[in-house]
């Protein structure tokens, strides 16, 4: 098919070429070229894929080798290292990474950090600070039959399975950070083409940062008891316009009234998120949410959040100007320099279910209220809009083919 004509046609562009010729050396006795002129296309897929290989099928995406360099080759995780470097630094010169993995990929994601930081170290002149975290076991959901009764394997046992993205919300919570770019393993480019990405995530940052300011403002003037009328309608106004915090009911309160309310939605987490203009199928993107309370807030919805079978909410849905490429900056601490507890801010019906199966039974599963979708709701929200060049995620093999990721 012409998935796997690419592929082959294509093959010495992928920066894993150079280890996957050798294994198929050791392995087959025969160089890639010499499996190809002998149609031999399943040795070369399987010295890929399996352990007697380079073993990717098993492998996450975070250690793979992605992009060619003229010395070297480099895996995701390694261009985050660099990324990170370029936008992340602290006054000190120190870069903090946090990757989430799975429990079963930890160990080798150590060994690669262990193997190439010093390098990057090195190269742009920083120091590492890299740490790790699993999903908790604590956040799995119960999985349920067709029926609605909890589901058990064939020993007769219930099933727990993995919660989501939205899990990571806890994940999120520990780390000790007055503000934290989050984004996909997947979505990096080569040093040639990160410009783009640096310097708009400099501008979601610089963006969070002066918002943070004068929320910290306000919220001192607050606890000063030293505020005018004039600056009561000043805040009220940087809710609505500025945050997109609405509220029909503000009307209606007094002044003492209307600053507890201003203060209780000013002392939340604050988030930033970049936005990329819908180029065809509309995925998960910005919209303005009227809540249960008849508030209105920004959120970033999936289509899983969005009753499709309704004409007019699958209309509105699908005119969405932009969708979220996972390109987020957060600041997690209050104007008293205290971490907010994050769990404290995730709306717990925005889970949803999905189908899935075990053994060859299907199943209900429960997910999370999403990362940046429920389990940010109730967080101060702004959406910016970012370039296209800042989105290169890879969803498959042949992505990595594209040009921005040669």
């Amino acid at each position: 098919n012409a998935f796997e004509k690419k592929f082959f046609d294509d093959i010495r562009k992928f920066a894993f070429y150079d280890a996957l010729n050798r294994a198929c050396i050791e392995n087959e006795a025969k160089d890639i070229p010499a499996l190809i002129a002998l149609g031999q296309y399943k040795a070369v897929v399987s010295n890929l894929l399996e352990s007697k290989g380079l073993n990717y099928g098993q492998l996450p995406k975070g250690l793979l080798l992605f992009h060619s360099y003229p010395q070297t080759a480099r895996t995701a995780m390694e261009e985050h290292l660099a990324e990170g470097a370029m936008y992340a630094k602290n006054n000190a010169g120190e870069v903090n990474i946090h990757f989430t993995v799975s429990p079963e990929h930890k160990a080798l994601f150590e060994q690669l950090v262990a193997a190439k930081t010093g390098d990057y170290e090195e190269k742009f002149s920083v120091k590492y600070d890299i740490s790790f975290s699993v999903q908790k076991p604590s956040t799995d959901t119960i999985a349920a039959d067709m029926e609605n009764n909890p589901f058990r394997d064939k020993n007769g046992n219930l099933l727990f399975r993995p919660g989501g993205h939205g899990a990571l919300i806890e994940n999120l919570n520990d780390v000790d950070a007055d503000v934290v770019f989050v984004k996909n393993i997947d979505n990096v480019v080569p040093d040639s083409f990160k410009c783009s990405t640096v310097i708009f995530k400099k501008v979601i940052a610089g963006v969070l940062v002066s918002l943070q300011e004068r929320i910290f403002k306000y919220l001192e003037l607050i606890d000063s008891g030293k505020y005018s009328h004039d600056q009561v309608e000043e805040m009220i106004h940087f809710l609505q316009e500025e945050l997109y915090v609405k509220n029909p009911e503000t009307k209606l309160l007094e002044d003492a009234e209307l600053i507890l309310y201003i203060k209780s939605k000013l002392n939340r987490p604050l988030r930033v998120c970049g936005m990329v203009k819908n180029v065809g199928e509309p995925g998960g993107g910005p919209f303005l949410a009227v809540n249960p309370d008849g508030t209105v807030s920004l959120q970033i919805l999936e289509s899983s959040q969005i009753d499709l079978k309704d004409p007019e909410k699958k209309a509105m849905f699908e005119k969405g100007t932009h969708f979220n490429p996972v390109d987020l900056v957060c600041a997690l601490k209050n104007y008293k320099g205290e971490k907010f507890n994050l769990p404290d801010y995730v709306d717990k019906n925005t889970g949803f279910i999905s189908y899935k199966s075990k053994d060859g039974r299907e199943l209900k599963a429960l997910e999370l209220p999403g990362l940046w979708n429920g389990a940010m709701s109730d967080w101060n929200t702004i959406f910016v809009e970012v370039p296209i060049e800042t989105f290169n995620p890879v969803k498959t093999v042949n992505d990595l083919l594209r040009q921005e990721h040669q």
